[in-house]
């Protein structure tokens, strides 16, 4: 067959290899404003995007040759992009468990949505913030709860010491602190 017939893939069956893995028969645990963030931006591509992309596809297509159009097949690549955006979102907040943790404010024990100061066996103590995968941001210091660290961590006391396992052995960490956001008065 000549190669100029074949037609190759959009990538749309690898939507599933994007997915952040969850644990086998596990929940996809997120925070009440990780919901409303990633509700939030399906509904922004839907309302908004999306409908000016297939304008601006429409107005490319009337304009004549398809095949030499940047801006039809710019669009028609971009609305792929999108359509590809709104399978996965709808699939992630389909499975959503929506989990407040402020509802463990004071509390002493570490539970999804904590944020939790550990000590490790160099004395160094860091924070981090356990949340859920499509939410976890490193970069602020949130950890995903299906992380090595947040799996150690959780269900652990203040003072309690856990075996962390890294690439480099195991480590020793001590929980320092353990706190929770304060419920909302609403």
């Amino acid at each position: 067959m000549n190669k100029a017939f074949t037609r190759e893939s959009d990538g749309d069956d690898d939507d599933d290899l994007a997915l952040p893995p969850l644990p086998p028969g596990g929940r996809n645990y997120i925070t009440p404003q990780g919901y409303a963030r990633l509700r939030g931006e399906l509904l922004g591509l839907i309302d908004d995007e999306r409908p000016k992309v297939v304008e601006a596809v429409h107005w490319a297509a009337k304009n004549g040759d398809r095949s030499e159009n940047g801006d039809y097949l710019y669009g028609k690549k971009r609305l792929r992009e999108i359509d590809r955006r709104i399978r996965f979102l709808t699939k992630r907040l389909e499975i959503a468990e929506v989990t407040d943790p402020s509802a463990h404010h004071g509390g002493e024990q570490v539970f999804f949505g904590a944020t939790v100061t550990y000590a490790d066996d160099e004395g160094a103590e860091r924070t981090v913030t356990i949340k859920g995968i499509d939410e976890a941001e490193s970069a602020a210091g949130e950890v995903s709860w299906v992380s090595p660290i947040a799996r150690t961590l959780l269900r652990a006391r203040v003072g309690d010491v856990l075996q962390l396992p890294t690439p480099a052995g195991v480590r020793e960490i001590e929980v320092v602190d353990v706190e929770y956001p304060a419920p909302d008065a609403s």
